[in-house]
């Protein structure tokens, strides 16, 4: 969300935040002064959850985020939602409440110009009742946006065991699995996401290294690593940025992508983590592009628009 849309929002509807810039800035956005720990990291979720107060909050903040995107020069955004946040405030229902996700999300993706398409996420803190009712409703919206499913949350302190039969279903319903794992804790979860849950993609991933054998099953299967540098140092899954373990994991024949997490809250776009593992990490431009056309064929779309995008980007790339 857009720090003055939650300005607006706060004092239209009366939200107790504070009424300046700088001083809800601290409360949902990463500073340079505080812990870099995943627990501040996920605290700044617990202010946001107070703004999703009106139908027209949650379209109006979709919108925003497709805007964002395209005008970061992004031509394919997979935009990752969690309903049961998005109904906690006022305890809109969940279908409802994904609805307008999808309405906003297919009028914006017409109005920028930008491809979207659409992940439900749930937490792993939650029930397993409320996973498999947003599966359900997921599944029943494939033909408006929604291609995936994520398991996020703390996997430090909960496991993804419970969520096997709701991953399951997920699959069996034709939508694609990601699953954050071995970024707050160790390679034996990335090794659960790949074997029981079977995950297309892995969620940050970075500590994958840990264990020889999972990073062996990882390069064999193929398996895309979403990793976020920005959000890996912010939430304290990387001690600093030079010991980012990226350019590691390329070394190791992972198939990395590069990706934002939460450009709200660590401020940042697309473009700033390009720039950052050239400049900071020595990511030559050549691999850049290769990995920008790998997160382009590890998507989730279908494979005619999936091959769309691919011969679009080659052409705009240059390669």
């Amino acid at each position: 969300m857009r720090l003055k849309t939650m300005l607006e929002v706060a004092r239209t509807l009366g939200i107790p935040v504070p009424f300046s810039t700088g001083s809800l800035s601290s409360l949902v956005q990463v500073h340079g002064s505080e812990p870099f720990t995943y627990q501040n990291f996920l605290a700044k979720f617990d202010t946001l959850r107070m703004f999703y107060r009106s139908p027209e909050v949650i379209l109006r903040i979709t919108r925003e985020a497709v805007e964002d995107a395209a005008r970061d020069n992004v031509r394919y955004l997979e935009l990752r939602f969690a309903p049961v946040a998005l109904s906690f405030a006022e305890r809109f229902p969940l279908g409802d409440v994904m609805d307008w996700v999808c309405e906003s999300a297919g009028k914006a993706m017409q109005e920028f110009g930008i491809l979207v398409k659409l992940i439900a996420s749930v937490n792993r803190h939650e029930s397993v009742e409320l996973a498999e009712q947003v599966t359900l409703l997921a599944a029943d919206r494939t033909g408006r946006g929604m291609v995936g499913m994520d398991l996020a949350g703390n996997e430090a302190k909960f496991p993804a065991g419970p969520f096997l039969g709701v991953f399951k279903e997920a699959h069996q319903a034709g939508l694609k699995l990601t699953v954050h794992a071995g970024e707050w804790a160790g390679a034996v979860n990335v090794r659960e996401a790949l074997e029981m849950l079977q995950a297309d993609r892995i969620g940050h991933g970075v500590r994958v290294l840990e264990d020889p054998a999972v990073v062996e099953m990882a390069h064999n299967r193929g398996t895309p690593f979403e990793v976020c540098v920005t959000s890996n140092y912010q939430t304290g899954s990387v001690s600093s940025l030079p010991q980012h373990p990226l350019m590691r994991m390329l070394q190791q024949g992972l198939n990395v992508t590069l990706g934002t997490d939460d450009p709200s809250i660590s401020q940042i776009t697309l473009t700033d983590e390009y720039r950052l593992v050239c400049e900071d990490l020595g990511m030559e431009q050549k691999t850049l592009k290769e990995r920008i056309m790998a997160a382009a064929q590890a998507s989730f779309l279908p494979d005619a628009e999936r091959e769309e995008l691919t011969h679009q980007l080659r052409t705009e790339l240059g390669i």
